[in-house]
């Protein structure tokens, strides 16, 4: 509209996957987008993070207009530096503290016993016993992981007592990357006596869940907790990698409104407000119990796409609206098509990439399937084990968003782009 205020919103680690979707929320031609730090400065090498908020400072202080929002939808170290630099610009976020609770999964576990049942049992691990001994109240086969992590990166299953050390072994080796530079928020915020002695370079063992995984979507708002979205996560068969994120959930209505109850109670628990939030989840169908594997403070941008093909509105509409004192209130079922899936098409062995399409190619296949949109992740020549943010079982070679009028359809859509994408890669030896 003429005369109206131009607001500027700072994205951190703003890429350019979710710019076109960031383009689509309400009123995004009243809105500027300004990367505000880039993904490999937060995601590469050892996270440096007081050199992080001294860069994103130096950005925003040189910036020469209004700072209306500052926003992100990565993990840590993005997530945690929301409510620090909100807090220095006057903007809106919820609090570190909420957010570290939601972010160092074993504090996250001490708020979620609080409140509900719906967990795995846990504990602790000593990185520093030699020999490493799994914790006696957690039986195999079990989770062992970093507090802090990101993409299931050092997440290791184990069946006995020899996977176990395997596993321990590797994640002393890679557990400083982020766990310390986890120390520098630990020291920001008055830790619960429960928390004493508990640092960033913290491992966890968790009883392994079984059953179909869920993702539910919402967001905190003036003390009020609303889920928006729930959908389903749907793994490679005997594999715990996700083949396809799908929304809506086809859940029975019983364990939706079960998976509702909870999360409400967890996020109220934790104390976020004017944030996203997405939380998983483990159901069962035989024992028809639910099991809230982690939480994470703030929206999945990988769903993003997801619901603007079924609801109409890309879901970082209610990051921006709440991060603008705005209703964030989602639309329903207002989008073009009657469910939509995010697949992730991934390789299991190592390999180089000798054929990768390119932008002209990728296009032209986006023009002929309606209803989908590609993301290509290696270039040609990329050997796969040497990706960055890959997880300890494949690796992903392309996100394929597929809108449809049902299940068969979105299935039918992904393999033709499979198959279109035309990737070729020469296989090589495990060093």
């Amino acid at each position: 509209m003429p005369g109206e205020k131009v607001k500027n919103v700072f994205v951190i680690g703003l890429d350019e996957a979710n710019l076109p979707t960031l383009k689509q929320v309400p009123g995004a031609r009243s809105l500027r987008f300004h990367q505000l730090l880039t993904i490999e400065e937060l995601q590469l090498g050892e996270v440096d993070l007081p050199a992080l908020i001294e860069k994103a400072q130096g950005m925003l202080d040189a910036f020469d207009g209004s700072i209306d929002a500052i926003v992100g939808y990565w993990d840590f170290p993005a997530s945690t530096l929301v409510p620090i630099l909100s807090e220095r610009y006057g903007t809106r976020s919820t609090s570190l503290e909420s957010v570290v609770k939601c972010e160092h999964k074993y504090w996250s576990r001490l708020e979620q016993q609080e409140v509900t049942d719906r967990h795995p049992r846990f504990d602790r691990v000593d990185l520093t016993a030699e020999p490493p001994g799994a914790p006696e109240n957690v039986g195999f086969p079990m989770w062992v992981k970093p507090a802090l992590s990101y993409s299931s990166e050092l997440a290791f299953g184990v069946r006995d007592e020899r996977e176990f050390r395997t596993a321990v072994a590797e994640i002393r080796d890679g557990i400083d990357r982020i766990g310390r530079p986890f120390e520098h928020i630990l020291e920001r915020i008055n830790l619960p006596p429960q928390m004493d002695g508990v640092g960033g370079p913290v491992c966890l063992a968790e009883e392994a869940m079984s059953g179909v995984q869920v993702a539910v979507e919402g967001y905190a708002h003036q003390g009020e907790v609303t889920v928006y979205g729930v959908l389903d996560s749907i793994n490679y068969p005997d594999s715990p990698c996700f083949l396809r994120h799908q929304y809506p959930s086809m859940l029975p209505q019983p364990v939706i409104a079960q998976l509702h109850d909870v999360t409400e109670r967890v996020i109220r628990r934790i104390g976020m407000d004017s944030a996203t939030f997405s939380v998983e989840y483990f159901y069962d169908p035989r024992t028809r119990r639910i099991n809230l594997l982690e939480i994470n403070p703030r929206h999945s941008q990988s769903h993003a796409e997801l619901f603007q093909y079924v609801d109409g509105v890309p879901n970082h509409h209610c990051m921006v609206s709440l991060a603008l004192g705005e209703d964030p209130r989602m639309p329903h079922r207002e989008g073009p098509y009657a469910m939509a899936a995010k697949w992730y098409h991934r390789w299991f062995t190592d390999g180089v990439l000798s054929h990768v399409p390119g932008p002209e190619d990728i296009a032209r296949i986006e023009r002929e399937i309606p209803g989908v949109r590609v993301e290509v992740i290696p270039e040609k020549g990329s050997r796969l084990s040497e990706l960055p943010q890959q997880d300890s079982y494949s690796y992903e070679l392309a996100h394929i968003f597929t809108g449809a009028a049902s299940e068969e359809e979105l299935r039918e859509k992904y393999d033709h782009c499979v198959a279109a994408l035309g990737l070729t890669f020469d296989e090589v030896p495990r060093e």
